[in-house]
């Protein structure tokens, strides 16, 4: 079994008196491709800058490489690569100037990964940062963190600023790049179709640091289930429990999510006294998968 790379207990965190999660457990294990998903506020964000050292959690340990996120040795740092949102660069540098800065911090430092992606933007060697795009900025921040040659990246909405077809080759070059190396990744995306050809692992949380999910993807996607049938009370509706995790009406037809099997979800509604006909399953994407577990609200 793959050792974890990222462990996290118990984690606690409050802003001011808002509380942000309260004993949140999750583990990233080496060579995976985690994904965090979670609406906005759910605490995305604050886990990376607690995984970061950036942030002390109210409560709870986060380790990386078995060392403290709050005091990581320096050696430790060297193997970790941090995006973080908004990709913040140095602009008045152009593509050569950043790379040379920059490779003097990293001594595994690759600078033909970097220019191997730099190769498929449009612009001059010595155009400078500020008179690029915000998706060619970003291809230039991606290309500094896959240069570092990290054991781990932390990426914080990689696919901020992105195009469709920069956010799929940079997805490209990131699972190639991974999974050559036995790397591991965990990162947040707001474009959650991305994250379904990108991850290996989902975890998804809702507010208050509930786990909805943590999971392979693909596992995930096999055990979540969206019904839909057609019933006469519109006014019909049906708690969250363990077995229905979430229910919604669009005119006469009903949408239901669980993991339970089509058989046992029909059995439930007939001994809820509902009177439905043409049930049937119906395949969701990532995106689908999430909303119907999270809610659209």
């Amino acid at each position: 079994m793959s050792e974890n790379v990222i462990e996290c207990k118990n984690l606690t965190h409050y802003y001011g008196d808002r509380l942000i999660y309260k004993d949140l457990n999750f583990n990233v294990k080496q060579g995976r491709i985690m994904g965090m998903l979670g609406k906005n506020g759910a605490g995305k964000s604050t886990t990376i800058n607690i995984l970061n050292g950036f942030l002390t959690p109210y409560s709870g340990d986060c380790t990386v490489f078995g060392e403290s996120a709050h005091s990581l040795s320096h050696s430790t740092k060297r193997r970790i690569a941090y995006l973080i949102e908004g990709h913040i660069q140095y602009s008045f540098m152009n593509i050569q100037q950043i790379e040379k800065f920059y490779s003097g911090f990293f001594p595994k430092w690759n600078r033909d990964v970097y220019y191997g992606l730099m190769s498929k933007l449009k612009v001059k060697a010595n155009q400078k940062m500020s008179k690029m795009s915000c998706g060619q900025q970003s291809q230039v921040a991606l290309g500094l963190i896959l240069a570092q040659d990290p054991d781990l990246m932390i990426l914080d909405d990689f696919s901020l600023g992105l195009d469709p077809g920069y956010r799929v080759l940079f997805m490209e070059y990131l699972k190639d790049f991974a999974k050559s190396e036995n790397r591991t990744v965990f990162t947040t995306s707001h474009i959650i179709q991305d994250m379904e050809e990108l991850i290996d692992d989902c975890l998804i949380l809702d507010y208050g640091g509930a786990i909805l999910a943590d999971m392979p993807t693909g596992d995930f996607m096999d055990s979540f289930h969206r019904y839909e049938f057609k019933v006469v009370n519109l006014n019909l509706e049906l708690q969250c429990n363990g077995l229905v995790k979430n229910f919604e009406m669009a005119q006469k037809t009903a949408r239901l999510y669980s993991y339970e099997n089509a058989d046992a979800v029909q059995r439930f509604l007939k001994s809820e006294g509902v009177t439905f006909n043409e049930f049937k399953e119906v395949r969701m994407t990532l995106e689908q998968a999430f909303i119907g577990i999270t809610g659209k609200y």
